[in-house]
């Protein structure tokens, strides 16, 4: 390892919980103005390596060097102290705070008299951000702010601190693609002022737009670090998953739909607030019918009427041909409807709870005996959804916090799929998952429809939407602007245009 210009040198660092190892003798630097790419498929060790490094967890073995000097990082505030900051893949801000009180939490600018000086944090604010070169109003309520300037409040917050290593993990999981190009110029700026990031990512187009080297960690240890001129995407692939996946990224011809039948899903003319207005459309057994548009586009309040979370204006919805009503998501349920929302841990997931307690909540009907539940079967239930789904999980009674992003995606779909529905809407389903789960979730996609399953995916990714979609409706401002067969979209530029409006 050449030290000659890095910041940040990890060497030999091991570390287990319950016995479990999880990182193995791993070693991993960042130089100076660099952005080093960390790969791996869930549960390879990436956010424990990253945790050690932020002074979350200690490492039981190894050592941490900031600028060619050893440091113990034993907490969030020593790992501040030597320029070490992170932008979370779930944001850390408090919405009901404008975006100057965000950034400087827990370290505000006091007056003369000891008061929580706020002019001075606003002026703090402005200067970090014309620093970053990017347009944010410090005095803005977060809450009323898009995704993107999250972002941006993040890595400011980041900044204020001095920070000179960002870790920024799935940064662009929340954002359009538009605002992802903007991110990216910034990270180009940041990187010339010599700042050096740590960009964790299962895109492999952000990687090669971005990094310069990359890490791959597989099973704890560390299976490679080069330079992405030296190493193809295939290789990087294979390197996480352990294997050569080929074909999941293209779509197959399937015969299962129905055409000439009756629909299962009808919805006609539905209008809900000022994200749904007069959409209409059919969806047949055994169809994968995609949702594409811009953020903002209404796909996911489209999603949350049609499972009774959010109040239907007019419009009616018929299930195998009878007029149905969602105005509960239990009445959804009982219509053999499931969603599989779009933030898995805020919505999907009771993240203090057990593996075995999420996979059961949907399913506690089944399991009453009398006035009580059947925990044997509860047990038997869950165990077989975990084998299924391949949940990697050391007991079932692990809190689902403690697992990896891609297996807590696996908890939330089995949950839904053990109630057995009929209609499954998928809103970003492969959101901040590595290529490995992502293929064994859209394969799961194609082997639901083609067992009859009428299927709803929402997807920001382009590549996935195409791979598994008979159909595509393209939505803009709550109104579906184009249906489009699968066969008729050319390539992936042809849905961007399409979703432009052009």
């Amino acid at each position: 390892m050449n030290t000659s210009d890095n910041v940040v040198e990890m060497h030999s660092i091991s570390k287990g919980f319950n016995g479990v190892s999880v990182l193995k003798d791993v070693s991993f630097d960042v130089r100076k103005g660099e952005v080093h790419a960390l790969a791996g498929g869930n549960g390879a060790g990436k956010s424990t390596l990253m945790k050690i490094l932020q002074g979350v967890y200690q490492a039981d073995e190894g050592e941490i060097l900031i600028g060619g000097q050893p440091v113990a990082i034993k907490s969030i505030q020593d790992a501040k102290a030597a320029g070490i900051g992170m932008v979370f893949q779930e944001f850390s801000l408090v919405p009901s705070l404008t975006v100057a009180q965000n950034i400087f939490l827990a370290s505000e600018p006091l007056s003369a008299g000891g008061l929580i000086d706020d002019r001075a944090a606003v002026r703090r604010a402005k200067e970090i951000f014309a620093d970053m070169e990017v347009n944010v109003d410090p005095r803005a309520e977060v809450s009323r702010l898009g995704t993107a300037y999250w972002q941006l409040t993040e890595i400011a917050k980041a900044l204020s601190q001095d920070a000179q290593v960002l870790i920024m993990d799935e940064p662009t999981a929340s954002l359009a693609r538009h605002e992802s190009e903007a991110l990216f110029e910034l990270i180009d700026r940041l990187k010339q002022r010599g700042i050096s990031i740590i960009y964790i990512s299962h895109r492999m187009d952000e990687v090669y737009r971005l990094a310069d080297r990359i890490t791959i960690l597989r099973d704890g240890r560390r299976l490679l670090t080069d330079a992405l001129t030296d190493v193809t995407p295939g290789q990087i692939v294979e390197g996480i998953v352990g294997k050569k996946i080929e074909g999941q990224m293209a779509y197959r011809a399937r015969d299962h739909v129905a055409h000439d039948g009756p629909p299962l899903l009808e919805v006609h003319g539905l209008n809900a607030g000022r994200r749904v207005r007069d959409v209409s459309f059919a969806l047949r057994p055994g169809e994968i019918l995609g949702l594409a548009g811009l953020m903002g586009s209404g796909r996911t309040e489209l999603a949350r009427v049609l499972f009774g979370i959010d109040r239907l204006d007019s419009g009616e919805v018929l299930i195998r041909g009878k007029k149905t009503n969602l105005a509960s998501p239990q009445q959804a349920i009982d219509a053999g409807v499931a969603l599989i929302p779009e933030d898995r841990r805020a919505q999907g997931l009771i993240l203090d709870h057990s593996v075995r307690d999420n996979l059961l909540l949907p399913l506690l009907g089944q399991l009453r005996r009398g006035p009580l539940l059947d925990s044997a079967k509860g047990k038997e239930l869950s165990s077989s959804l975990i084998k299924k789904f391949a949940v990697k999980v050391a007991h079932p009674h692990r809190p689902v916090r403690l697992l990896s992003g891609g297996n807590q995606q696996k908890v939330v779909i089995a949950k839904w799929l053990g109630t057995d529905p009929d209609i499954l809407i998928l809103d970003e389903p492969t959101a901040g998952v590595d290529i490995g789960t992502k293929s064994e979730i859209l394969d799961m996609i194609r082997e639901l429809a083609n067992a009859g399953k009428a299927v709803i995916v929402i997807s920001s990714e382009y590549p996935e939407l195409l791979a598994v979609s008979d159909r595509v409706l393209v939505l803009k401002d709550g109104t579906v602007i184009r249906d489009i067969p699968r066969s008729d979209i050319a390539d992936e530029e042809y849905l961007q245009l399409a979703v432009q409006g052009v």
